[in-house]
């Protein structure tokens, strides 16, 4: 039995090395072309009306214990204000993280055509095993102490420029982690920093084909830097959407969107494994929905 609980303490740590590495590095893919309230407090409520969105992802669903992602998005945007709400939830093997965040954003115009975008998040995050999942004694000492950490406040900080169809943005992520490296978590190869610029334009004058380039950047505490470029392709005034993004981690990410009258949204990404995983498991598939109310 001591032998079962020592194999699932080895497994804990295996997972935060690269499991957990792996989700952390692997953002949903829906913050790219459809929902950067994901990665960017700034974008919240950047809409008038209220917007709601839920994506899920699984990933190597050949292994036990595959990781998955399951996100809420809750923004609200009247006049210059925004308010939005993201509940983050990452479950790998015997790993499960949440975050509850509340955002506040301000979006100021400083033309006709071109605004400014501030945001900041604030909320809490908390890491706990599954102890039906151990495999061993579910009352071992040390899972318990591990659950009996308390939630830690947490947060993002954003800004984000738009003019017409250029969107530049920043972001600074666990901002608890950036600010107190002290904190021993297990979880070091973790996103410091976060940018991305994107243009979308016309390709017809009726602009019912539209082109939309973007590249984005992750810095990563410990860890080499991911930089994403790709393209999304509008096209049925706006209702429909091919995309594609390469990773430098060697993977690269496939989509097909809808906008259906500018209020229901649905996205549909696979992402090809990394080339050093790529022997051993699947790539990961991503779902998410989306519900505009407002202008």
């Amino acid at each position: 039995m001591k032998k079962l609980i020592y194999i699932s303490t080895l497994s804990i740590v295996i997972i935060f090395g690269t499991v957990q590495t792996k989700a952390q590095l692997g953002p949903l893919s829906a913050q790219y072309f459809q929902n950067p309230y994901l990665a960017n407090p700034a974008m919240a409520g950047i809409n008038q009306g209220v917007e709601v969105s839920v994506g899920y992802r699984t990933q190597w669903s050949k292994m036990p214990g595959a990781p998955e992602q399951q996100a809420l998005t809750l923004g609200y945007g009247k006049n210059r204000t925004g308010w939005g709400v993201n509940l983050y939830l990452d479950r790998a093997g015997l790993q499960r993280q949440l975050r509850a965040l509340a955002s506040y954003a301000y979006h100021l115009p400083i033309s006709s055509e071109q605004s400014l975008h501030f945001g900041l998040s604030v909320g809490v995050s908390q890491q706990r095993l599954s102890l039906e999942d151990i495999q061993g004694r579910p009352d071992d000492l040390s899972a318990q102490r591990y659950n009996d950490r308390e939630a830690y406040l947490d947060g993002d900080f954003g800004i984000a420029y738009t003019y017409n169809g250029l969107r530049v943005e920043a972001a600074l992520p666990n901002l608890d982690r950036l600010l107190r490296s002290d904190r021993e978590n297990g979880m070091v190869d973790i996103a410091t920093f976060y940018a991305a610029a994107g243009y979308r334009f016309g390709l017809t004058t009726d602009q019912s084909w539209e082109l939309e380039p973007k590249v984005a950047y992750m810095g990563v505490k410990g860890f080499d830097s991911v930089v994403d470029a790709g393209a999304a392709l509008w096209f049925e005034n706006g209702q429909l959407m091919l995309s594609g993004l390469y990773h430098s981690s060697k993977s690269a990410t496939f989509g097909l969107g809808m906008d259906l009258k500018k209020r229901y949204r649905v996205l549909a990404t696979y992402t090809t494994q990394t080339s050093a995983l790529g022997n051993y498991t699947n790539g990961s598939f991503e779902l998410g929905l989306g519900l505009r109310l407002g202008k």
